[in-house]
């Protein structure tokens, strides 16, 4: 609770405990008396508000002061979020360059892979052929061996057969 409520309550509490004595009490020396007091605790009253007040100008003035501070401490803040921030983005540009620069290289030794496998199969390919070649080439030469052989007979026996018809 604030001050001025406090003040307001015992100003309340006063007012009713003079309106209680006023209503009770019937001798005028006494009226006088009260009358007295009650102008001392208003005055008293009047004295207090008046601290009270200066007080809340001051916490006021304080809090105008806090206020302050505390907007300047929250920009200051504000500034070094900011520059972390953007230092924040200057290291995630980099990171995404080197990311991008890995996955280049990665793909281009993916590719250079791939080659090599299609290089690989091309190359199984042209042993199976050259392989198949050789098996021909060895047939082919075992066809001109016979066929050298029957040359050969063919000619001898046209020679027996000559010598026959003579």
């Amino acid at each position: 609770m604030s001050a001025e409520r406090y003040y307001f309550k015992d100003i309340k509490k006063t007012h009713d405990r003079i309106s209680r004595l006023d209503s009770g009490s019937s001798n005028s020396s006494s009226a006088d008396s009260y009358s007295d007091r009650l102008l001392s605790r208003t005055s008293s009253y009047t004295r207090r508000e008046n601290r009270l007040s200066s007080l809340s100008k001051v916490e006021q003035e304080d809090s105008v002061k806090d206020y302050k501070k505390l907007y300047e401490e929250a920009l200051t803040e504000n500034e070094k979020l900011k520059a972390k921030l953007q230092e924040a983005q200057l290291e995630l540009t980099e990171v995404k360059t080197q990311l991008e620069k890995a996955t280049q290289k990665q793909d281009r030794i993916s590719d250079k892979s791939s080659m090599l496998e299609m290089e690989k199969r091309e190359k199984r390919a042209l042993e199976r052929k050259v392989s198949e070649m050789e098996e021909e080439l060895k047939v082919l030469t075992e066809l001109k061996s016979d066929n050298q052989r029957l040359k050969d007979e063919n000619g001898a026996l046209i020679r027996v057969i000559s010598k026959l018809s003579k």
